[in-house]
Protein backbone atom coordinates (compact mmCIF):
# COMPACT_ATOMS: atom_id res chain seq x y z
CA UNK A 1 0.00 0.00 0.00
CA UNK A 2 1.35 3.47 -0.78
CA UNK A 3 2.48 5.30 2.50
CA UNK A 4 3.81 9.22 3.32
CA UNK A 5 6.75 9.01 1.27
CA UNK A 6 4.93 7.24 -2.13
CA UNK A 7 1.74 10.14 -1.75
CA UNK A 8 3.71 12.63 -1.51
CA UNK A 9 5.10 11.64 -4.87
CA UNK A 10 2.32 11.99 -6.56
CA UNK A 11 0.98 15.27 -4.49
CA UNK A 12 4.40 16.57 -6.08
CA UNK A 13 3.81 15.33 -9.96
CA UNK A 14 0.01 16.58 -9.99
CA UNK A 15 1.29 20.52 -8.68
CA UNK A 16 4.28 20.30 -11.14
CA UNK A 17 2.28 19.03 -14.36
CA UNK A 18 -1.83 19.88 -13.55
CA UNK A 19 -2.02 22.55 -11.73
CA UNK A 20 -3.53 25.74 -12.86
CA UNK A 21 -4.58 23.84 -15.97
CA UNK A 22 -8.03 23.23 -17.13
CA UNK A 23 -9.75 19.79 -17.08
CA UNK A 24 -10.84 19.82 -21.13
CA UNK A 25 -12.05 16.58 -21.17
CA UNK A 26 -12.93 14.14 -17.94
CA UNK A 27 -13.87 10.09 -19.13
CA UNK A 28 -14.89 8.22 -16.46
CA UNK A 29 -15.42 3.78 -15.84
CA UNK A 30 -18.75 3.61 -13.61
CA UNK A 31 -16.78 1.69 -10.71
CA UNK A 32 -19.72 1.52 -7.80
CA UNK A 33 -16.84 0.18 -5.76
CA UNK A 34 -14.20 1.89 -6.24
CA UNK A 35 -16.74 5.75 -6.29
CA UNK A 36 -19.50 4.09 -4.98
CA UNK A 37 -17.95 3.01 -1.61
CA UNK A 38 -16.61 6.57 -1.22
CA UNK A 39 -20.37 8.02 -1.14
CA UNK A 40 -19.68 8.98 -4.95
CA UNK A 41 -20.35 7.91 -8.26
CA UNK A 42 -18.38 8.32 -11.18
CA UNK A 43 -20.85 10.40 -13.25
CA UNK A 44 -21.10 12.77 -10.47
CA UNK A 45 -17.13 12.88 -10.52
CA UNK A 46 -16.90 13.34 -14.06
CA UNK A 47 -19.11 16.54 -13.83
CA UNK A 48 -17.71 18.04 -11.28
CA UNK A 49 -14.53 18.03 -12.78
CA UNK A 50 -15.26 18.50 -16.41
CA UNK A 51 -14.37 21.72 -17.74
CA UNK A 52 -12.69 23.07 -14.40
CA UNK A 53 -9.14 24.20 -13.11
CA UNK A 54 -6.85 22.50 -10.80
CA UNK A 55 -5.62 25.11 -8.59
CA UNK A 56 -4.29 23.19 -5.90
CA UNK A 57 -3.11 19.89 -4.46
CA UNK A 58 -2.57 18.26 -1.02
CA UNK A 59 -2.08 15.32 1.24
CA UNK A 60 -2.76 14.05 4.91
CA UNK A 61 -1.39 10.76 5.64
CA UNK A 62 -2.57 8.28 2.57
CA UNK A 63 -4.92 10.81 1.25
CA UNK A 64 -4.22 13.35 -1.36
CA UNK A 65 -6.62 15.58 -3.25
CA UNK A 66 -6.91 17.96 -5.86
CA UNK A 67 -8.72 21.29 -5.74
CA UNK A 68 -10.75 22.75 -8.53
CA UNK A 69 -11.71 26.62 -9.17
CA UNK A 70 -15.18 26.06 -7.54
CA UNK A 71 -16.25 23.14 -5.29
CA UNK A 72 -16.53 20.09 -4.96
CA UNK A 73 -13.07 18.96 -4.81
CA UNK A 74 -11.76 15.16 -5.23
CA UNK A 75 -10.44 13.73 -2.55
CA UNK A 76 -8.54 10.48 -2.86
CA UNK A 77 -6.70 6.82 -1.12
CA UNK A 78 -4.83 4.53 -2.98
CA UNK A 79 -6.01 1.69 -1.21
CA UNK A 80 -3.51 -1.30 -1.85
CA UNK A 81 -2.58 -0.75 -5.63
CA UNK A 82 -3.93 2.33 -6.91
CA UNK A 83 -1.79 4.86 -8.75
CA UNK A 84 -2.22 8.31 -10.49
CA UNK A 85 -0.17 8.16 -14.07
CA UNK A 86 0.57 11.35 -15.62
CA UNK A 87 1.19 10.42 -19.67
CA UNK A 88 5.14 10.56 -20.25
CA UNK A 89 5.81 11.27 -16.65
CA UNK A 90 7.73 9.40 -14.68
CA UNK A 91 5.36 8.88 -11.00
CA UNK A 92 6.03 5.62 -10.12
CA UNK A 93 8.07 5.39 -6.93
CA UNK A 94 9.83 2.17 -8.55
CA UNK A 95 11.28 0.87 -11.72
CA UNK A 96 9.12 -0.73 -14.09
CA UNK A 97 9.57 -2.18 -17.39
CA UNK A 98 6.32 -4.13 -17.50
CA UNK A 99 4.79 -3.44 -21.50
CA UNK A 100 1.71 -2.18 -20.23
CA UNK A 101 2.84 0.35 -17.72
CA UNK A 102 4.22 2.01 -21.12
CA UNK A 103 0.75 2.14 -22.94
CA UNK A 104 -1.54 4.76 -23.39
CA UNK A 105 -3.85 4.88 -22.33
CA UNK A 106 -3.58 2.19 -18.93
CA UNK A 107 -5.02 -0.62 -18.21
CA UNK A 108 -7.28 -0.39 -14.93
CA UNK A 109 -8.15 3.33 -15.81
CA UNK A 110 -10.80 4.83 -13.12
CA UNK A 111 -10.78 7.98 -14.35
CA UNK A 112 -8.79 9.75 -17.47
CA UNK A 113 -7.87 13.53 -17.06
CA UNK A 114 -7.12 15.45 -20.32
CA UNK A 115 -5.89 19.30 -20.50
CA UNK A 116 -6.38 22.01 -23.13
CA UNK A 117 -3.35 24.19 -22.19
CA UNK A 118 -0.09 23.72 -24.27
CA UNK A 119 1.48 21.59 -23.57
CA UNK A 120 -1.53 18.99 -23.20
CA UNK A 121 -1.08 17.08 -20.15
CA UNK A 122 -3.17 13.55 -19.67
CA UNK A 123 -3.54 11.39 -16.32
CA UNK A 124 -4.87 8.31 -15.44
CA UNK A 125 -5.89 7.25 -12.04
CA UNK A 126 -5.54 3.41 -12.31
CA UNK A 127 -6.47 0.36 -9.65
CA UNK A 128 -6.62 -3.39 -10.72
CA UNK A 129 -7.44 -4.44 -7.33
CA UNK A 130 -10.35 -1.80 -6.75
CA UNK A 131 -9.53 -1.15 -3.15
CA UNK A 132 -8.80 2.63 -4.06
CA UNK A 133 -11.61 5.14 -3.17
CA UNK A 134 -12.23 8.21 -4.79
CA UNK A 135 -14.75 10.84 -3.96
CA UNK A 136 -16.48 14.15 -3.91
CA UNK A 137 -15.94 16.74 -0.74
CA UNK A 138 -18.44 19.64 -1.39
CA UNK A 139 -16.38 22.82 0.93
CA UNK A 140 -14.00 25.27 0.30
CA UNK A 141 -10.85 24.01 -0.69
CA UNK A 142 -9.00 25.58 2.21
CA UNK A 143 -11.26 23.29 4.63
CA UNK A 144 -11.21 20.13 2.94
CA UNK A 145 -9.32 18.91 6.55
CA UNK A 146 -11.69 19.25 8.29
CA UNK A 147 -14.21 17.00 6.28
CA UNK A 148 -14.56 13.19 6.38
CA UNK A 149 -12.54 11.63 5.63
CA UNK A 150 -9.32 13.39 6.83
CA UNK A 151 -11.30 14.99 9.60
CA UNK A 152 -11.13 11.58 11.47
CA UNK A 153 -7.52 10.87 11.15
CA UNK A 154 -4.70 11.70 12.91
CA UNK A 155 -1.83 14.29 12.53
CA UNK A 156 0.27 14.23 9.29
CA UNK A 157 3.93 14.14 10.43
CA UNK A 158 5.43 16.08 8.23
CA UNK A 159 2.65 18.88 7.34
CA UNK A 160 1.36 18.90 11.10
CA UNK A 161 5.36 19.03 12.28
CA UNK A 162 3.94 21.26 15.07
CA UNK A 163 0.87 19.16 16.20
CA UNK A 164 3.58 16.04 16.11
CA UNK A 165 5.74 16.88 18.78
CA UNK A 166 7.37 14.64 21.80
CA UNK A 167 5.14 15.84 24.28
CA UNK A 168 2.41 15.12 21.90
CA UNK A 169 3.73 11.55 21.25
CA UNK A 170 4.25 10.97 24.55
CA UNK A 171 0.67 11.48 25.89
CA UNK A 172 -0.56 9.07 22.92
CA UNK A 173 1.56 6.27 24.18
CA UNK A 174 1.08 6.49 27.17
CA UNK A 175 -2.71 6.79 26.95
CA UNK A 176 -3.14 3.40 25.36
CA UNK A 177 -2.02 -0.30 26.23
CA UNK A 178 -1.36 -1.44 23.05
CA UNK A 179 2.14 -2.67 20.94
CA UNK A 180 3.91 0.09 19.55
CA UNK A 181 3.61 -1.10 16.04
CA UNK A 182 -0.14 -1.52 16.36
CA UNK A 183 -0.29 1.94 17.77
CA UNK A 184 2.27 3.62 14.40
CA UNK A 185 -0.58 1.92 12.02
CA UNK A 186 -3.76 3.47 13.43
CA UNK A 187 -4.39 6.29 10.92
CA UNK A 188 -6.61 7.81 13.69
CA UNK A 189 -3.49 8.20 16.10
CA UNK A 190 -1.17 9.38 13.04
CA UNK A 191 -1.87 10.04 9.01
CA UNK A 192 0.35 8.27 6.81
CA UNK A 193 2.42 5.61 8.74
CA UNK A 194 1.87 2.06 7.00
CA UNK A 195 3.64 -1.41 7.17
CA UNK A 196 7.30 -0.18 5.97
CA UNK A 197 7.70 2.81 7.33
CA UNK A 198 6.59 1.69 10.67
CA UNK A 199 9.28 -1.12 10.85
CA UNK A 200 11.68 1.63 9.42
CA UNK A 201 10.81 4.25 12.20
CA UNK A 202 11.46 1.29 15.12
CA UNK A 203 14.05 0.00 13.74
CA UNK A 204 15.98 3.41 13.88
CA UNK A 205 14.41 3.95 17.35
CA UNK A 206 16.14 0.55 18.52
CA UNK A 207 12.49 -0.53 20.03
CA UNK A 208 10.58 -3.91 19.81
CA UNK A 209 7.32 -3.47 17.67
CA UNK A 210 5.14 -6.21 20.07
CA UNK A 211 6.36 -3.86 23.26
CA UNK A 212 3.53 -2.39 25.12
CA UNK A 213 2.98 1.59 24.10
CA UNK A 214 2.52 2.33 27.45
CA UNK A 215 5.75 0.76 28.52
CA UNK A 216 8.43 2.99 26.56
CA UNK A 217 10.77 4.73 28.74
CA UNK A 218 10.91 8.59 28.02
CA UNK A 219 14.50 7.94 26.77
CA UNK A 220 12.59 5.53 24.01
CA UNK A 221 10.25 8.07 23.44
CA UNK A 222 12.54 11.16 22.57
CA UNK A 223 14.14 8.21 20.57
CA UNK A 224 10.90 6.80 18.52
CA UNK A 225 10.30 10.68 18.10
CA UNK A 226 13.23 11.73 16.39
CA UNK A 227 12.94 8.70 14.33
CA UNK A 228 9.34 9.11 13.18
CA UNK A 229 10.64 12.74 12.05
CA UNK A 230 13.50 11.34 10.28
CA UNK A 231 11.90 8.52 8.45
CA UNK A 232 9.48 10.70 7.45
CA UNK A 233 10.98 13.54 6.04
CA UNK A 234 13.90 11.71 4.39
CA UNK A 235 11.36 9.52 2.30
CA UNK A 236 9.71 12.17 1.37
CA UNK A 237 12.32 14.49 0.46
CA UNK A 238 13.36 11.81 -1.88
CA UNK A 239 9.62 11.21 -3.13
CA UNK A 240 9.43 7.58 -2.29
CA UNK A 241 12.33 6.61 -4.67
CA UNK A 242 13.30 3.50 -2.61
CA UNK A 243 16.63 3.82 -5.24
CA UNK A 244 17.30 6.66 -3.45
CA UNK A 245 17.13 5.56 0.21
CA UNK A 246 20.50 5.38 2.61
CA UNK A 247 21.58 2.20 2.47
CA UNK A 248 21.63 1.44 6.04
CA UNK A 249 18.08 1.26 5.70
CA UNK A 250 16.24 -1.44 6.85
CA UNK A 251 13.96 -1.43 3.76
CA UNK A 252 16.53 -1.59 1.30
CA UNK A 253 17.33 -5.14 3.06
CA UNK A 254 13.84 -6.55 4.46
CA UNK A 255 12.79 -8.16 0.47
CA UNK A 256 14.28 -11.60 0.34
CA UNK A 257 11.66 -13.09 2.97
CA UNK A 258 10.35 -16.21 1.58
CA UNK A 259 12.91 -16.51 -0.96
CA UNK A 260 14.96 -19.50 -0.60
CA UNK A 261 18.75 -19.33 0.12
CA UNK A 262 18.77 -15.43 0.32
CA UNK A 263 18.32 -14.78 4.07
CA UNK A 264 17.63 -11.60 5.27
CA UNK A 265 20.54 -10.08 6.79
CA UNK A 266 21.70 -6.11 6.83
CA UNK A 267 25.23 -5.20 5.39
CA UNK A 268 26.44 -5.59 8.66
CA UNK A 269 25.29 -9.41 8.91
CA UNK A 270 22.36 -8.62 11.44
CA UNK A 271 19.38 -10.78 11.04
CA UNK A 272 16.29 -9.59 9.85
CA UNK A 273 13.29 -11.71 11.34
CA UNK A 274 9.46 -11.62 10.52
CA UNK A 275 6.59 -11.51 13.30
CA UNK A 276 2.99 -10.58 12.56
CA UNK A 277 2.05 -7.56 15.18
CA UNK A 278 -1.54 -6.06 14.66
CA UNK A 279 -2.27 -8.48 11.95
CA UNK A 280 0.39 -6.96 10.01
CA UNK A 281 4.25 -8.50 9.01
CA UNK A 282 6.82 -6.94 10.88
CA UNK A 283 10.71 -6.79 9.93
CA UNK A 284 12.59 -6.47 13.10
CA UNK A 285 16.44 -6.79 13.99
CA UNK A 286 15.99 -8.61 17.16
CA UNK A 287 20.14 -7.33 18.29
CA UNK A 288 19.05 -3.88 17.81
CA UNK A 289 15.41 -3.70 18.65
CA UNK A 290 15.84 -5.07 22.30
CA UNK A 291 12.41 -5.79 24.36
CA UNK A 292 12.87 -3.71 27.18
CA UNK A 293 9.06 -4.14 28.94
CA UNK A 294 5.94 -6.37 28.15
CA UNK A 295 5.57 -7.32 24.92
CA UNK A 296 1.75 -8.92 23.47
CA UNK A 297 1.61 -10.30 20.30
CA UNK A 298 -1.77 -10.12 20.44
CA UNK A 299 -3.54 -8.15 22.77
CA UNK A 300 -5.59 -10.30 25.61
CA UNK A 301 -9.37 -9.18 26.61
CA UNK A 302 -8.17 -7.46 29.74
CA UNK A 303 -5.38 -5.90 28.01
CA UNK A 304 -8.07 -4.13 25.61
CA UNK A 305 -10.36 -3.87 28.05
CA UNK A 306 -7.37 -1.52 29.90
CA UNK A 307 -7.62 0.27 27.19
CA UNK A 308 -10.94 1.11 25.87
CA UNK A 309 -11.01 2.70 29.79
CA UNK A 310 -8.42 4.45 29.44
CA UNK A 311 -10.35 5.75 25.97
CA UNK A 312 -13.41 6.62 27.56
CA UNK A 313 -15.14 3.18 26.11
CA UNK A 314 -16.89 0.62 28.19
CA UNK A 315 -14.48 -2.64 29.16
CA UNK A 316 -15.17 -5.57 27.20
CA UNK A 317 -17.07 -2.91 24.02
CA UNK A 318 -15.92 -2.25 20.40
CA UNK A 319 -14.32 1.05 19.90
CA UNK A 320 -16.20 2.62 17.06
CA UNK A 321 -14.20 2.61 14.23
CA UNK A 322 -14.87 6.12 12.17
CA UNK A 323 -15.73 6.05 8.49
CA UNK A 324 -11.48 6.70 7.48
CA UNK A 325 -10.47 3.72 9.63
CA UNK A 326 -13.33 1.51 8.16
CA UNK A 327 -12.10 2.14 4.87
CA UNK A 328 -8.22 1.52 4.79
CA UNK A 329 -8.54 -1.32 6.98
CA UNK A 330 -11.30 -3.13 5.32
CA UNK A 331 -9.09 -2.40 1.96
CA UNK A 332 -6.65 -4.14 3.70
CA UNK A 333 -9.07 -6.86 5.12
CA UNK A 334 -10.42 -6.98 1.40
CA UNK A 335 -6.67 -7.77 -0.06
CA UNK A 336 -6.01 -10.27 2.84
CA UNK A 337 -9.30 -12.50 2.06
CA UNK A 338 -8.55 -11.91 -1.26
CA UNK A 339 -5.19 -13.76 -0.69
CA UNK A 340 -6.43 -16.02 1.03
CA UNK A 341 -8.81 -17.24 -1.41
CA UNK A 342 -6.30 -17.76 -3.88
CA UNK A 343 -4.37 -19.46 -1.78
CA UNK A 344 -7.54 -21.90 -0.54
CA UNK A 345 -8.27 -22.04 -4.21
CA UNK A 346 -4.67 -23.64 -5.29
CA UNK A 347 -5.17 -25.87 -2.55
CA UNK A 348 -7.93 -27.53 -3.58
CA UNK A 349 -6.84 -27.77 -7.15
CA UNK A 350 -3.92 -29.70 -6.00
CA UNK A 351 -6.40 -31.92 -3.92
CA UNK A 352 -8.50 -32.61 -7.07
CA UNK A 353 -5.82 -33.22 -9.49
CA UNK A 354 -4.58 -36.22 -6.72
CA UNK A 355 -7.69 -37.52 -6.59
CA UNK A 356 -8.28 -37.94 -9.72
CA UNK A 357 -4.67 -39.45 -10.13
CA UNK A 358 -5.37 -41.68 -7.34
CA UNK A 359 -9.01 -43.31 -8.70
CA UNK A 360 -6.67 -43.83 -11.62
CA UNK A 361 -4.11 -45.78 -10.07
CA UNK A 362 -6.72 -47.69 -8.41
CA UNK A 363 -8.45 -48.64 -11.40
CA UNK A 364 -5.11 -49.41 -13.28
CA UNK A 365 -3.36 -50.99 -10.55
CA UNK A 366 -1.61 -54.36 -12.00
CA UNK A 367 -3.66 -57.36 -10.03
CA UNK A 368 0.15 -59.13 -8.31
CA UNK A 369 3.17 -57.57 -7.55
CA UNK A 370 3.50 -53.99 -6.13
CA UNK A 371 0.97 -51.39 -5.79
CA UNK A 372 1.26 -48.72 -7.77
CA UNK A 373 2.04 -45.04 -6.28
CA UNK A 374 -0.41 -42.56 -5.66
CA UNK A 375 1.77 -39.63 -5.65
CA UNK A 376 0.80 -36.72 -7.94
CA UNK A 377 2.03 -37.25 -11.33
CA UNK A 378 4.03 -34.34 -12.59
Amino acid sequence: MPELAEVARIVHFIRKYLVDKTLSKVQVQHDDIVYGKAGTSAAEFQKAMQGKKITGAGQQGKYFWITMSSPPHAVMHFGMAGWLKIKDADTYYYRTDKPEDKEWPPKYWKFLLETDEDPKMEAAFVDFRRLARIRLVDCPADDIRNYTPLKENGPDPIADKDIVTENWLKEKLKSKKVPVKALLLDQANISGIGNWMGDEILYHAKIHPEQYSNTLSDDQIKQLHESIHYVCSTSVELLGDSDQFPEHWLFKHRWSKGKKNQPSVLPNGEKIVFLTVGGRTSAVVPSVQKKTGPVAKEISDEDAGDDKKANGTPAGGKRKRTAAQKEESDSEAEEADTAAKKTASKKQSKKDVKTEDTEEDKKSAAPVGRRRSTRTRK
